[in-house]
């Protein structure tokens, strides 16, 4: 008889690239064969994706009959392809690093490294390529002058889009800004020079697609007495680029965000994340991706990287912290909280400062199914909307009329299958300190 498979980390354990064994394809295997054994044993994650649902179903049928090791490698790769990085495993997952367990098991890094040697071997697709560099897709989208956007609402171009790039003909698409969040900071006088207390990392989102958003951000810094900069040459984290593997173009541009950030760290700041998939890349992902000098400079980075709530809520109980709002969004609130903001489980920081105003959340932790690029690929975009629609239908249930989410992309995907566009927390601050920001007046405190 067969014997067992162990549930301890075999000698192929690795989440490290800079280990020699990470690109070992005995060791990946090794430890693909242990996860699943030690998933199939566990089934806490059943309910979080297509992925654990799939693997559960091939293991149980009459052919495996449970034994993990008779999955094929069509099986293996459907399964891990299926993944969406939510993270949420993760999270739940009593078996993990973070919880400093026997077992070591971390499913999503597992699922990148598979992505990872797959991306050595083969290379990437055109579509990987083009979603993986969303700076230069800004830079074209303004050099059309407004027909990126249009072209986006058209059916033809749309049915084209999805032919040549797999980018699904109904997937709503953020608009593209006509001016870039840092070229309106400069334009509006901002400092762009090491020596503040803080320096905003805006994110490719809101540098090519919602400047606002990076506008509401500062308004409410400056509201607060922050000393706060704009970084010069920062680009795009990274993360779409690892959603397919590639590491090298992960590492490229983390170096850039690390030359253009650190200047101002070691002078003192913190680096304020508006968007929690960037603020996870810098804390956690970065460290672990670099390799020599690099990754001492991430560790430096990580240190001092904070979402930008989370930092705003750190000043509450100083002097300089503005509560004096104006107006409130209402009783009741919807507020979503972002899987990558849970990943980094420095809790719900935008909610609590939202909480500020005097309205109360409602908070929904589900995940909302747009997880990166994901949700706008024609494998993805209908499965994304299945696992979102418990975020969708407890949202709507809150019976709010603001809804709220710290993530941009969440926000879009909300927009689309739940007929409502959420708030960034920022956003909401910099109205409630407006005595016309919303409806809901707030009567002065007495001094």
């Amino acid at each position: 008889p067969m014997s067992n498979i162990s549930y301890l980390p075999s000698e192929g354990l690795s989440y490290d690239p800079s280990e020699p064994i990470y690109w070992d394809d005995a060791g990946l295997d090794a430890e693909m064969t242990r996860a699943f054994e030690v998933c199939h044993g566990c089934r806490m994650c059943f309910k979080y994706c297509s992925t654990f649902a799939d693997l559960f179903k091939i293991i149980d049928d009459d052919v495996h009959d449970g034994d993990v090791r008779k999955v094929t490698l069509d099986e293996r790769a459907h399964v891990l392809d299926s993944c969406f990085q939510c993270k949420l495993c993760e999270v739940q997952c009593p078996y993990t690093p973070a919880e400093e367990h026997e077992f070591q098991l971390d499913f999503p890094k597992l699922v990148h490294r598979y992505r990872a040697q797959r991306h050595r071997e083969h290379g990437s697709k055109l579509r990987d390529r083009v979603l993986g560099d969303p700076d230069t897709a800004g830079k074209m989208a303004r050099m059309s002058l407004g027909m990126a956007n249009l072209g986006n609402k058209v059916k033809l171009h749309r049915w084209f889009m999805e032919k040549a790039l797999g980018v699904h003909r109904d997937k709503l698409l953020p608009e593209f800004a006509s001016k870039t969040f840092s070229s309106k900071a400069r334009k509006a006088g901002r400092s762009f020079e090491t020596g503040g207390e803080a320096v905003l990392f805006a994110t490719c989102f809101v540098e090519h697609n919602e400047p606002h958003v990076g506008e509401d951000t500062l308004a409410v810094l400056d509201r607060n007495q922050v000393d706060v900069r704009v970084p010069e040459g920062v680009g795009c984290c990274g993360m779409p680029a690892w959603e397919y593997g590639d590491l090298d173009e992960v590492r490229k541009r983390a170096r850039r965000n690390l030359d253009a950030l650190l200047p101002h760290v070691d002078a003192g700041a913190k680096v304020l994340v508006v968007n929690p998939t960037c603020s996870m890349m810098l804390r956690k992902e970065y460290p672990e991706l670099l390799e020599g000098e690099d990754r001492e400079r991430a560790r430096r980075l990580s240190a001092a990287t904070m979402d930008v709530s989370e930092y705003v809520w750190s000043l509450r109980k100083e002097e300089r912290f503005a509560d004096d709002f104006a107006s409130r969004p209402g009783e009741q609130v919807a507020y979503h909280a972002p899987c990558h903001l849970r990943a980094q489980r420095v809790g719900f920081k935008g909610r609590d400062l939202v909480r500020k105003t005097g309205a109360k959340p409602k908070s929904v932790i589900e995940c909302c199914g747009h997880d990166g690029t994901w949700a706008m690929k024609t494998e993805g975009f209908e499965d994304s909307q299945r696992w979102g629609r418990k975020a969708f239908e407890q949202m709507a249930e809150a019976d709010a009329e603001v809804w709220v989410t710290d993530c941009p992309l969440a926000a879009i995907q909300f927009q689309q299958h739940a007929g409502v566009k959420p708030m960034h927390p920022m956003s909401v601050l910099a109205r409630a300190y407006e005595p016309d920001g919303f409806p809901t007046k707030v009567e002065p405190k007495e001094e």
